[in-house]
């Protein structure tokens, strides 16, 4: 009687499964390169920039709008103390009576209080709108600077994330042949242990699971060696997953 042919081993349902599983691996590190780009940061950092040049934008002309407000009101205010005034000096040059003269006095000093006080406080508007005035001009000199480099990101982006889902569409392609390889019975089993574990398969490196770095039992170790002779793998009897032995 001859000898039994030996199990190719790049056939075998353990070679299989743990092909299939190098395939998930590959594509799990990927997803997740893809969420930590450096071009990503930049991307978000340019648009922090924008945010930030946006929202100053915002402040400055909201405030400049308060200003001119400001400014507007000062000098129609100013405009009904000066008529005011006006009337009532025009009375001082008709009153005989000491009393009335003192009381138009009185209120001519007290128009001309509020005239200085709104004369500081235009001024003071009136200087702060031209500061805002010279920063608008240059805040706004900025923003073709940074659009640009925003897109630049973007694109840098785009680009990576393009190669990126190439490797991944390679890996789904070459993870249809590995899949169909294995009975769909495997599979189920593989996809459900991969759904709690994340990875799903893992050899046995002496006594201890690769999967979960717990050592097996002597017992469960020659347990783990038969059935793995007739299934091409086991259960780990610690974490569940699929053990190559």
């Amino acid at each position: 009687m001859t000898d039994a042919a030996e199990p190719n081993p790049e056939t075998s349902v353990a070679a299989r499964l743990l092909a299939l599983q190098r395939i998930d691996t590959q594509a799990d590190q990927l997803r997740v390169k893809r969420e930590r780009l450096p071009e990503r940061e930049q991307l978000a950092a340019q648009e922090k920039q924008i945010t930030a040049w946006e929202q100053r934008s915002a402040q400055v002309a909201i405030r400049l709008d308060k200003l001119t407000s400001a400014i507007e009101q000062a000098e129609a205010r100013n405009a009904e103390l000066n008529t005011s005034c006006d009337r009532l000096e025009a009375q001082m040059k008709t009153v005989i009576a000491p009393r009335e003269a003192e009381a138009l006095m009185r209120e001519i000093e007290t128009i001309n209080v509020q005239r200085n006080e709104l004369d500081d406080t235009e001024l003071a508007a009136l200087e702060e709108q031209s500061a805002l005035d010279d920063e608008r001009a240059a805040h706004l000199a900025s923003e073709g600077a940074l659009r640009e480099a925003l897109g630049q990101a973007d694109e840098a982006l785009k680009r990576t994330c393009a190669d990126i889902d190439v490797e991944l569409e390679q890996l789904g392609e070459q993870r249809v042949v590995a899949a169909g390889d294995l009975d769909e019975s495997i599979v189920r089993r593989y996809e459900s242990v991969r759904s709690s574990a994340g990875v799903a398969v893992a050899e046995l490196k002496g006594h201890r699971c690769e999967g979960c770095h717990l050592d097996l039992s002597a017992a469960e170790v020659d347990t783990a060696k038969d059935e793995s002779v007739a299934a091409g793998y086991t259960d780990c009897p610690q974490c569940g997953r699929l053990l190559i032995v």
